[in-house]
């Protein structure tokens, strides 16, 4: 039966348990060299190895730890929103409130943060149960974005909001470099589920409606329906791409100030 103590004395504990036997159970790189990746030397450095334990790991000695870096997770979830929309707000003042939204999605989405993680060897610092480590769980995006975010937390609380604030823009400046230089690429499609979701509590639904041409110039046609209603078709030189101008003109339509009867009463909001 596993001692039930407080989660963070058992990470505490089993820490040390680490650093007694680190030849033998974690030979793997020195938190002082993720501490200089990160440009922030801990006051409690167990507090970063924390945000490196993954569950699988706790699965498989419930009786020296008994909690993972989920906690710090959700924390470092809530810290990272709130970074990013502070250096949007004070960065881009000619944003407005729907396009810093926009911009702060594609920059706390999990792409964005595998893409952080790995670019910095995240996955090289993670404490992984045996089949986590078997089945490629160092290099699993939901593993590196969700350790990232661990992270993140644990800087918080050992450094405070203007600290990890810094982490975060060295962390992130590439991405945020690419804001400034070329911005984000609409996506018409989340757009106009949205709107959808919002009005009908329904998802769009895509047709293939014509796939043409030889294989090295096809030519894909696509419709976008909700309540068997067509509201747009996009042609592409793929079945994403021309989903993708299906909802963009889909938006076209809703937003037209001539709406087909039968459409403007099946999507109002009454």
């Amino acid at each position: 039966m596993p001692v039930n103590i407080n989660c963070d004395d058992s990470v505490v504990k089993h820490l040390e348990h680490i650093r007694l036997n680190d030849s033998l159970e974690y030979p793997l790189s020195s938190l002082k060299t993720l501490q200089k990746i990160l440009g922030v030397k801990f006051k409690a450095p167990p507090l970063l190895r924390k945000a490196l334990i993954h569950s699988s790991y706790v699965n498989e000695k419930p009786n020296l730890i008994q909690c993972s870096n989920e906690r710090l997770e959700f924390l470092g979830d809530a810290v990272l929103g709130t970074v990013m929309a502070t250096i949007l707000f004070d960065d881009f003042p000619y944003l407005d409130e729907g396009q810093m939204t926009k911009y702060r999605s594609v920059l706390v989405n999990r792409d964005t943060l595998y893409r952080v993680a790995k670019r910095n060897h995240l996955g090289d610092y993670l404490l992984l149960g045996k089949g986590e480590e078997l089945s490629n769980g160092r290099g699993k995006p939901a593993n590196l974005a969700s350790a990232l975010e661990a992270i993140l937390g644990s800087i918080y609380l050992d450094q405070g909001f203007a600290s990890v604030y810094q982490v975060i823009r060295r962390l992130f400046n590439e991405e945020l470099q690419q804001l400034t230089t070329r911005g984000i690429k609409t996506d018409y499609k989340s757009q106009l589920q949205e709107i959808i979701q919002g009005r009908k509590k329904k998802t769009p639904i895509y047709h293939l409606i014509e796939a043409s041409g030889p294989g090295h110039e096809r030519r894909f046609t696509v419709e976008v329906k909700v309540d068997d209603i067509t509201l747009g078709q996009g042609i592409g030189k793929s079945k994403k791409a021309a989903e993708m101008e299906a909802a963009k003109e889909a938006l076209k339509t809703l937003s037209s100030t001539f709406t087909p009867k039968n459409l403007s009463v099946k999507l109002s909001n009454e």
